[in-house]
C-alpha cells in the first residue's frame, strides 16, 4: 500500500506536463469555437487519441496509480485547459468504471475497448443512469429489464436523461430495474452493443455550460441485448437478488449497493478534481489580469479588495485539491470513506469551482463578463459540478448520514 504524500513522483510529473501541454496547446486554442458550436469537438477527441491520452492504455495506467494520484491529476490539468472539450474526452470513462466496477474480465476486455475505438476511427461511450423522473431519487427509476429465457436475451425499455455522449456513443452502459420489489437494491447495469434496433436519442440538451460536451435522453423501446450483456452475468445477479430478498424478509441486514451507486462512488473525487482544474484555470486568468491592468496609476492587485480575494481564491483550491487527493488515495488503499471522503471531495471542490469562477469573473470586471475573455466560459462551466454525478445536497445527505448514523432525509 502507497504511503499518502502531497509530492508527485517524477514520472508523474512527466505526465502531467504531458498532459498540460496538451491542454495548452491543442484544448484552450479550441475551446471558444467548440463552446460556441455546442457539437462534440471529434477532431479534438482524434488528436487526443493519436497521442495516447484518450485511449484505454493511458487511463488504465493513471487508474492503476499505486498511490491513486493519477486520475486527479490527469483530470486537473485537461479540465485545466477546458471543460467541455475535456468532459467530450474524458466522458467515456464513465461508462467504463461502470463495466469495470460491475463486469466480468471477459466483459471488461470485449467491451471497453470498443468503447474507444482506435486514433483513425475514435468512439465515444455513455452511461445511461438519470431518468425524467429519476435523478438523484434513484429509488424512481423505471426503466425495465426483463428477461426473456427462451432467446437469452434482455428486453429494455425507457427513457434515459443526462446521458454524456447518450445517442451518439458507440456502448451504451444502460442502469435498468430488474426487480421493482426490491426499490434500488433490484437495479442492474446493461451493456448496449453498437446498432442495437430500439436505441435511439432523444432530445439534445442546449446546455448553460461544458456546451462542447454532447449531452442528449436516450431512448430504449423494446431493445433486446444478448443476455451475456448483463454486466456480471445472471448467476451473481440471482445470488444479489436472492440475498436481497431474504434481507427483506428478516427486516434488515447489511445495505447493498446499486450498481450505478457503486459507479458513482469511485468517480466523486475525480469530478472533484475537473472542479479544481476549472477553478485553476479562472484564478490564474484573474491573478494575471490583476497584475497588468491599471486604475488609478496602478495595478488593480495593490489593493486589498483585489489581492485578498485572489488570496482566498488560492487557498480554497490548494484545499479542495487535498481533499481530492486524500479521497484517491484512501479509495486505491482499501481505506473505507468512514465519514463519507469521497462526497466530501466533490462537494467542497465542486462550490469551490463556482464561487472561484465567479470571482474570477467580478476580477475582470465587465471584460469578465465578455466572451472575450474565457472566464465566462469557465464560470458557465463551473455550475455542472454541483449537480451531476450528485448534487451537492445529495453530498451533504451522504455526508450527514454517514458522520451520524442516522436515516437523515
Amino acid at each position: 500500500m502507497a504511503e499518502f504524500t502531497m509530492e508527485l513522483n517524477d514520472d508523474q510529473k512527466q505526465v502531467r506536463d504531458w498532459i498540460h501541454g496538451f491542454a495548452a496547446d491543442v484544448m484552450r486554442p479550441a475551446a471558444a469555437e467548440w463552446d460556441e458550436r455546442e457539437e462534440t469537438p471529434w477532431p479534438v477527441i482524434q488528436e487526443a487519441a493519436k497521442v495516447g491520452i484518450y485511449s484505454l492504455d493511458f487511463y488504465a495506467q493513471q487508474f492503476f496509480d499505486p498511490t491513486g494520484l493519477g486520475i486527479p491529476m490527469a483530470m486537473e490539468e485537461l479540465f485545466w485547459g477546458d471543460a467541455g472539450i475535456a468532459l467530450s474526452i474524458v466522458g467515456t470513462g464513465l461508462a467504463a468504471i461502470g463495466v469495470v466496477a460491475n463486469g466480468t474480465e471477459e466483459q471488461i476486455g470485449t467491451w471497453i475497448p470498443q468503447m474507444y475505438g482506435t486514433p483513425d476511427d475514435v468512439k465515444v461511450a455513455a452511461f445511461c443512469s438519470s431518468e425524467p423522473d429519476a435523478g438523484s431519487d434513484v429509488g424512481s427509476m423505471r426503466t425495465r429489464a426483463v428477461y426473456d429465457q427462451a432467446k437469452d436475451e434482455w428486453v429494455l425499455n425507457g427513457t434515459k436523461t443526462w446521458a454524456t455522449n447518450g445517442g451518439i456513443a458507440n456502448v451504451h452502459i444502460v442502469v435498468a430495474v430488474v426487480d421493482p420489489a426490491l426499490g434500488t437494491k433490484g437495479h442492474a447495469s446493461f451493456i448496449v452493443p453498437p446498432g442495437t434496433p430500439g436505441l435511439s436519442q432523444g432530445q439534445k440538451f442546449k446546455k448553460h455550460g461544458i456546451r462542447a460536451s454532447h449531452t442528449a435522453e436516450v431512448v430504449l423501446e423494446d431493445a433486446r441485448i444478448p443476455g451475456n450483456c448483463l454486466l456480471g452475468g445472471k448467476e451473481k445477479l440471482d445470488e444479489r437478488l436472492a440475498r436481497a430478498h431474504e434481507r427483506a424478509r428478516s427486516g434488515g441486514g447489511e445495505r447493498v449497493k446499486n450498481a450505478a451507486m457503486a459507479t458513482f462512488e469511485a468517480s466523486r473525487p475525480a469530478v472533484g478534481a475537473m472542479a479544481v482544474g476549472t477553478a485553476r484555470a479562472a484564478y490564474e486568468v484573474a491573478l494575471d489580469y490583476a497584475k497588468t491592468r491599471t486604475q488609478f496609476g496602478r495595478p488593480i492587485i495593490d489593493n486589498q479588495g483585489v489581492a485578498f480575494q485572489l488570496a482566498d481564491m488560492r487557498t480554497q483550491i490548494d484545499a479542495a485539491r487535498l481533499l481530492v487527493w486524500r479521497a484517491s488515495w484512501m479509495a486505491v488503499a482499501g481505506r473505507p470513506f468512514e465519514s463519507a471522503e469521497g462526497s466530501m471531495s466533490k462537494l467542497f471542490a465542486s462550490e469551490v469551482s463556482k464561487k472561484v469562477t465567479a470571482q474570477a469573473v467580478q476580477i475582470l470586471g465587465g471584460n469578465g463578463y465578455t466572451r472575450e475573455y474565457p472566464v465566462e466560459r469557465m464560470h458557465r462551466d463551473s455550475a455542472i459540478y454541483t449537480i451531476f454525478e450528485g448534487t451537492s445536497e445529495i453530498q451533504r445527505l451522504v455526508i450527514a448520514r454517514t458522520i451520524s448514523g442516522m436515516p437523515i432525509r
